[in-house]
């Protein structure tokens, strides 16, 4: 039995010589994908889309080409314009109500008498051409853009491409007084020229110059998308990112779908979508001893009183975003058709985004921050285009699911990133808040002055901080 056996046992063991190491290579490699796992970076995927009109063409590349685009305009629709202001109607508002049941209505009258007769849409229209405009077609659909390089570079210097986007209800004209203190930093003492930028500003699909999408579901992923092939197309490799409002979402997400594309991303707001038990915790205890919770003094200064100033306040602000995030087309018959009307929504927004304490103002503090020449081009970029309707739609696309189940509530952003926290900002979000999807936070600057328009209202601030932000990054 011994020697019948051992034949037996011999092949046993040859089994185990051979499935032992498997096991062992098998364990080994289960091992080095966690490890290598645990440290790979989580992205949105980049997909692709389509957004033109009926079915996407089955054959055919899509045309590629950049192509020269200047805004024109005509005396039908300024005629078209005068006649509708003329013909306007007005409220009387409550005594000494002031902004406080939205736009006055006896300083609107103001606002339109000099709309009608004072305000030269013509010369606006050369200022606005005074960048080099441009389309291209993405995902079929008209994109616009403005695209402005430095008219003198130092020897040796970089120019860092810069995309910055703008938010609702702006526009890319919200950059014009910014793009010079970039493209030409020396020129404005802002520095000594090692960092100097040129500037791509798109139009948000649906916004202004840039075709709305004829597609249901354009949300801000479509939209980064579309800006990563845009810059693609313009033939950069690697670029910054800049953004406020709907463009903080947005280039967020461009760093979250393309990291590797990423140099930096600026923001002047964060968003937050999560609302954990550790943060309402911290609210509780930052009331007391902020320094526990990792807030610092100038935290505490504008987050407290929380109530008052983190839910009475955004409620009384945010009546707007629950009717766009809903019903937009409802609501914007009446501002596609009415220029007034539309002024008054528009302005509204400039006035108490702008500074809160406007709100006690009977002309809603606008001329303190802006001309009514800058207000009214801005208004009338959303006329002239017929694009309030669409740009509504875009709180409908982002907002009508739940923000915790998207894609990119499930992604960190891992680029070198800038915060400048603005005083007068809608909402606070602190840099240990920040913390939690921002891993790399290089600079957070708590900005003197200004508030939710800030590259319209505060362009050199904006500048300084962006600059000191690059340099920083190109320093690591």
């Amino acid at each position: 039995q011994t020697i019948l056996c051992f034949p037996r046992s011999f092949e046993y063991s040859q089994k185990n010589a051979v499935l032992i190491p498997v096991a062992a290579l098998g364990v080994g490699g289960i091992l080095v994908y966690w490890l290598r796992s645990r440290h790979k970076i989580k992205t949105i995927e980049m997909g692709d889309g389509w957004w033109g009109s009926g079915e996407r063409p089955l054959k055919g590349k899509e045309d590629e080409g950049i192509r020269p685009f200047k805004i024109e305009t005509s005396d039908k629709e300024i005629e078209d314009l005068h006649r509708r202001l003329e013909q306007a109607r007005y409220a009387q508002p409550l005594e000494g109500a002031a902004f406080d049941y939205g736009f006055n209505s006896n300083y609107l009258q103001k606002v339109v008498a000099y709309w009608r007769n004072q305000f030269d849409w013509r010369k606006q229209v050369e200022v606005l051409n005074k960048y080099p405009h441009f389309h291209t077609t993405i995902e079929g659909i008209d994109i616009h853009f403005i695209h402005v390089k430095p008219s003198y570079v130092p020897h040796g210097r970089a120019v860092q491409p810069l995309l910055m986007v703008h938010g609702w209800p702006g526009s890319f004209y919200e950059f014009y007084k910014i793009i010079p203190l970039l493209t030409e930093p020396a020129r404005h003492g802002l520095n000594e020229g090692d960092v100097v930028f040129e500037v791509i500003c798109p139009s948000i699909p649906g916004y202004g110059f840039s075709e709305a999408p004829h597609q249901k579901g354009f949300d801000t992923i479509a939209t980064a998308r579309i800006f990563h092939k845009l810059m693609n197309r313009l033939g950069f490799k690697e670029y910054y990112l800049q953004g406020g409002d709907w463009g903080s979402r947005i280039t967020t997400n461009m760093a979250q779908m393309l990291p590797q594309s990423v140099k930096g991303l600026h923001l002047n707001i964060v968003f937050l979508g999560s609302r954990s038990l550790r943060k309402v915790l911290s609210v509780m205890i930052g009331a007391y001893v902020p320094w526990l919770v990792g807030f610092t003094r100038e935290d505490a200064r504008l987050m407290y009183p929380f109530i008052q100033k983190n839910i009475y306040s955004v409620l009384q602000e945010s009546g707007y975003l629950h009717i766009q995030a809903t019903k937009p087309d409802t609501a914007g018959c009446g501002l596609n058709d009415s220029p007034v009307g539309l002024a008054a929504y528009i302005l509204e927004k400039f006035s108490t985004w702008t500074n809160k304490s406007f709100l006690h103002k009977n002309d809603g503090g606008l001329e303190s921050k802006y001309t009514l020449d800058e207000l009214l081009t801005n208004v009338m970029i959303y006329w002239v285009t017929a694009s309030i309707v669409s740009s509504m739609r875009y709180y409908k696309e982002n907002l009508s699911k739940d923000p915790g189940l998207s894609v990119d509530a499930r992604v960190g952003v891992h680029v070198p990133t800038g915060i400048a926290a603005f005083p007068q900002e809608i909402l606070h979000t602190p840099r240990v808040w920040a913390k939690e999807i921002f891993s790399n936070i290089v600079t957070y600057s708590y900005m003197p002055r200004g508030g939710h328009f800030a590259a319209f209202e505060e362009p050199r601030l904006l500048a300084e901080d962006i600059i000191r932000f690059v340099r920083k990054v190109e320093k690591l």
